[in-house]
């Protein structure tokens, strides 16, 4: 049995609560591996951290975001 055979076995063990977690993580998965999907994701989180971070930070951030806007490492 091959390591793919084993694995749907597992999953179809799980309760479907589970199965929507082991889905989202394959989903994960692919993403990651997909360069061009992964740094869009990355871009993503890292604008989503920056906009929910504390407004005592907002300078700091502010000036990291237009460094990194400058040095071509995220797009407006």
């Amino acid at each position: 049995m091959t390591v793919r055979d084993q694995t749907i076995a597992k999953i179809r063990q799980l309760p479907d609560s589970l199965v929507q977690e082991v889905s989202d993580l394959v989903d994960f998965l692919l993403m990651k591996h997909n360069s061009q999907r992964w740094q869009l994701w990355t871009q993503f989180a890292e604008s989503l951290e920056i906009a929910e971070s504390d407004f005592a930070d907002y300078l700091t951030n502010l000036e990291d975001y237009e460094d990194r806007l400058a040095r071509g490492e995220i797009q407006w």
